[in-house]
């Protein structure tokens, strides 16, 4: 095959983000531009973008000066205007992170100052009456009020990312695998599960919970600094009946997620979760009804008046984790040729949650470094 301008292995929406942007970019240069999206399966967004909460975060827990943090918040208001502009359904609910104990009521302070430090300057402190003036059924101690936090259609959001691409020539390919490839000086050849090859002069790693297995199959490229992947499944159980919530709900954060929070979809349909569970195998997406006992406690710290057998077996998701259960949680993780030597090459990895807000900056940041 004639090698091609660039080739974006994933249809997620982070994929579908980057091979937007690098084919808006290389129309810049020349008139038909060859990108290709190589997705294995048989659709757009089948796993970790079509199975999490659907909110548009503000960009509030992250480390100053961390990439989730920086391209939160301008992913944010890059994907507000987005949608706005395509009419893609969205609404900006606003979200309470609420405080149960007095302990709590100390860190909300925390998450406001690092939030400020992240640029987030629109957090509002709220008392126990306050917060329950706008939400009656919560319980709490104290809540702190974040308006910028909202809800989307994630799969309308892709595939208004995968029109444009195709209005510009870009093409998305179903069905076919990456599995390895092979790098010599200005060119990368890719080879896929059915034995077929590709080449290309630039290549983005977006395969998710994949992308670090994959990257360690790049040869001729350094791998040393290619972190391990680790599968944190997220359990989510649905609320039968009227959510009596009109704003996302969250407990102050954990280790590993943001806590059992309410997330309301588009319909008003409220649901719980994603807990944390590490799991050795990706593919196994079953939620085990007993888990909802779990929920009921952590809910119930909130909103007592959660009512018995509220709660069914929704969905699950994963986390596409580059720690261990027993680490921090990592930083986004963008490797370029500093990083592997191989120019016009990026692997995006652990592109876990604020990935969907972040994916408009995320695509930003792959073209600065492709072709800076």
């Amino acid at each position: 095959m004639e090698q091609v301008d660039a080739v974006v292995i994933g249809a997620g929406v982070v994929g579908l983000a980057v091979a937007r942007a690098v084919t808006a970019e290389l129309l810049k240069q020349t008139d038909a531009p060859a990108v290709y999206v190589l997705e294995k399966e048989s659709s757009i967004g089948t796993q970790t973008s079509s199975r999490n909460s659907e909110v548009i975060h503000a960009g509030i827990y992250y480390p100053q000066n961390s990439l989730k943090a920086q391209l939160c918040v301008k992913g944010r208001q890059l994907l507000y205007a987005y949608l706005e502009e395509r009419n893609v359904p969205h609404q900006r609910l606003g979200k309470l992170i609420v405080a149960v104990t007095a302990e709590q009521d100390k860190m909300l302070a925390g998450i406001k100052e690092r939030a400020e430090k992240n640029g987030v300057m629109d957090l509002i402190f709220l008392s126990k009456q306050e917060a329950q003036a706008l939400e009656p059924e919560l319980m709490c101690t104290s809540a702190l009020l974040s308006p910028s936090t909202g809800i989307l259609d994630t799969h309308s959001y892709m595939l208004c990312l995968q029109g444009d691409l195709e209005n510009a020539g870009g093409v998305v390919v179903f069905q076919t695998e990456v599995v390895s490839a092979v790098c010599t000086p200005g060119n990368i050849e890719l080879r896929t599960q059915s034995g077929d090859t590709i080449d290309a002069k630039r290549v983005i790693n977006c395969s998710g919970i994949t992308a670090p297995i994959l990257a360690k199959n790049f040869k001729g490229a350094e791998n040393t600094k290619v972190p391990e992947a680790y599968y944190c499944k997220g359990n989510y159980f649905l609320l039968q009946g009227k959510s009596p919530f009109k704003r996302l709900i969250y407990p102050v954060p954990e280790a590993a997620g943001l806590g059992v929070h309410l997330t309301l979809d588009l319909g008003g349909q409220a649901k719980f979760g994603p807990d944390v569970e590490w799991v050795k195998d990706p593919t196994e997406l079953t939620v085990n009804p007993r888990r909802g006992d779990l929920f009921y406690d952590a809910v119930r710290t909130y909103w007592p008046a959660l009512p018995d057998a509220a709660l069914i077996p929704g969905y699950a998701g994963i986390r596409p984790k580059i720690n261990s259960a027993n680490e921090k949680s990592e930083d986004f993780r963008i490797l370029d040729a500093l990083d592997h030597k191989i120019p016009g090459l990026i692997h995006l990895l652990g592109i876990e949650s604020p990935g969907i807000t972040s994916s408009l900056s995320i695509a930003n940041e792959v073209v600065k470094r492709l072709f800076q």
